[in-house]
């Protein structure tokens, strides 16, 4: 069904099996599987009525039971994995008596139509509560106080969004702020035009012992800037200010130079990954470079691994792995020009499993690529297992006796004593005489 009416809305969650997910396909039904690494789809009863998406849904879990929550109009929906019923606000959820029973505050948007998203948003570490309405070109947040309501409205570019600006970005940029970074900045600007201004904001800032904490700021705010232009500013202010000081690690204004190229080089339109410092920080390498490797965007992976100097097992070698393996897949090719190619780019680099390979393309239905990419594999106790996979027992014998391994041949020499009759499998050790005599033994 998936396949056929495709997906049109998915939302990942967590239980105690493990993270699931669940879907909408064409068909306007619910499936839904609660451990994705042991991928098994349930679909839910359908639901009453519903034409078209529904315009908000969730996934709650309780008491080992996943449910989907919908609305549809004017109700609420919840589906099991045996039912569809209609439900009040306090059945939806483990425990109703936190539950406000009365209206908690009202405010009128003015706005007739209804919001494309509405989000309920909650400040880590914090009792501060709001919810964020979008339209169009239309923002509205609504902070929720005990008693009291405060709302705020503006206009926002399509898409809409809420940029929240670190606080190291907000004390430099603020109007006439007097912080370490402001005034650092101030300086290296005023020092590049030559004027004598520059000193006179470099000793203010010396005079309060302050210089480490403005280029702290400086370093940091840069994290925290999409334009090219502003973050050089700010690491240029950093590095000034760091040629007065006599003992400044530069390990952070290193890794922020860094992490600054790899940002740039995936927000860029062509790219299309517009993560901001904080998610790059919270996501780490590895996992922006399986997104890279997903989307088949492999040379600006291997680029970025060999910025970072990542060790080869952790980043080229995987990523040369990945692509070879999506590189027998492409049917427009021969098997021999496959072979080259891969062998062309991969050749003897650290941490390259060409068995591994190779299995992809038996897996493809290519057995005989994947003989040849096994000629390639340097370890003969990685292609005897795929030959005898593939019934090519002769040819593992044969591999398994060149390694010089007595377990390996007798591994083989077993798996043709129960594949092979007793007359074929004795004229096929005749011809192995190393096998034969440890089959003798």
């Amino acid at each position: 069904e998936v396949l056929q009416n495709h997906v049109l809305e998915a939302q990942v969650f967590h239980t105690e099996f493990g993270t699931g997910v669940a879907i909408l396909t064409g068909a306007l039904r619910f499936s839904l599987a609660t451990n994705i690494d042991d991928l098994k789809l349930r679909r839910l009863p359908e639901v009453p009525g519903l034409q078209k998406p529904p315009p908000c849904w969730t996934v709650l879990s309780q008491d080992r039971v996943t449910m989907v929550l919908l609305a549809l109009g004017q109700e609420l929906f919840l589906l099991d994995s045996t039912s569809c019923s209609v439900v009040g606000l306090s059945s939806c959820v483990p425990d109703p008596s936190p539950l406000p029973q009365e209206k908690f505050c009202e405010f009128n948007t003015g706005i007739r139509s209804p919001p494309k998203q509405m989000v309920w948003c909650t400040r880590p570490r914090s009792r501060q509560r709001a919810v964020v309405l979008a339209w169009e070109r239309q923002l509205m947040c609504w902070r929720m106080l005990p008693g009291h309501g405060s709302g705020f409205r503006g206009a926002a570019p399509h898409p809409c969004c809420i940029p929240i600006p670190a606080e190291a970005s907000q004390e430099i940029f603020r109007i006439a702020s007097m912080a370490p970074g402001a005034l650092l900045l101030e300086a290296q600007k005023e020092y590049e035009k030559e004027s004598q201004k520059a000193d006179e904001y470099l000793r203010e800032i010396r005079e309060q012992q302050l210089l480490p904490e403005a280029v702290g700021q400086c370093i940091e705010a840069a994290g925290y800037e999409h334009e090219p232009d502003t973050q050089k500013s700010l690491l240029r202010a950093a590095s000034f200010g760091k040629c007065f000081l006599d003992k400044f690690p530069p390990e952070g204004f290193v890794r922020m130079c860094q992490d600054l190229r790899v940002l740039n080089a995936i927000r860029d339109y062509q790219i299309g990954i517009p993560l901001t410092f904080t998610q790059y920080k919270q996501l780490t390498i590895e996992v922006l470079l399986d997104r890279l490797v997903l989307r088949r965007l492999y040379p600006l992976a291997i680029r970025i691994c060999e910025f970072l100097r990542l060790p080869e097992i952790q980043g080229v070698s995987r990523i040369l792995a990945h692509w070879a393996c999506y590189k027998v897949q492409q049917k427009d090719k021969s098997d021999e020009e496959v072979a080259q190619a891969i062998n062309q780019k991969l050749g003897d680099t650290a941490g390259i499993s060409y068995s591994d390979i190779a299995t992809r393309a038996y897996d493809c239905g290519r057995a005989e690529l994947a003989i040849k990419l096994l000629e390639y594999e340097p370890r003969s106790g990685e292609q005897v297992p795929l030959l005898l996979k593939m019934k090519r027992s002769k040819l593992a014998l044969g591999k398994a006796i060149e390694s010089g391994d007595t377990d390996l041949v007798y591994t083989v020499v077993l798996h043709l004593k129960n594949e092979l009759n007793r007359g074929t499998f004795f004229m096929t050790l005749q011809n192995q005489p190393v096998a034969l005599s440890l089959y003798r033994q």
